[in-house]
């Protein structure tokens, strides 16, 4: 069974960190990309960072040189390094992983989210 299971997520004031990790298990971690993305509320699921099977990362633009996307194949886990949150920031944040097929697509695997909320 196919688990992505975030955690880390919280309440923290304008400036603040937070450091949200997503465990996978029943895949083959090492061969998926894997990526953040967050739902504000009232808004669209947007892209946060995304890092590949070779350790490539791609952030939104919004968030480069404050968020950092890690993976550690040992553990099966990802993460996301928060600095100099913004309120901007408050939204569910999903873990994604993608393994990408023969023809092109992406076999894709949800978590159930983490709340974080950014407030003075």
């Amino acid at each position: 069974q196919v688990q992505l299971v975030e955690s880390g997520g919280g309440l923290v004031p304008p400036g603040g960190s937070l450091r949200l990790s997503c465990t996978t298990s029943g895949i083959l971690f090492s061969l998926y990309a894997m990526a953040w993305y967050r739902q504000p509320p009232g808004k669209e699921r947007e892209l946060v960072a995304a890092i590949n099977s070779g350790s490539i990362t791609v952030y939104a633009d919004s968030v480069k040189g404050r968020f950092a996307i890690t993976r550690d194949n040992a553990k099966n886990t990802i993460y996301l390094q928060m600095n100099s949150l913004q309120l901007a920031d408050t939204a569910v944040y999903y873990c994604n992983g993608c393994l990408e097929t023969s023809d092109g697509e992406c076999l894709n695997h949800w978590g159930r989210g983490t709340q974080v909320t950014v407030s003075p």
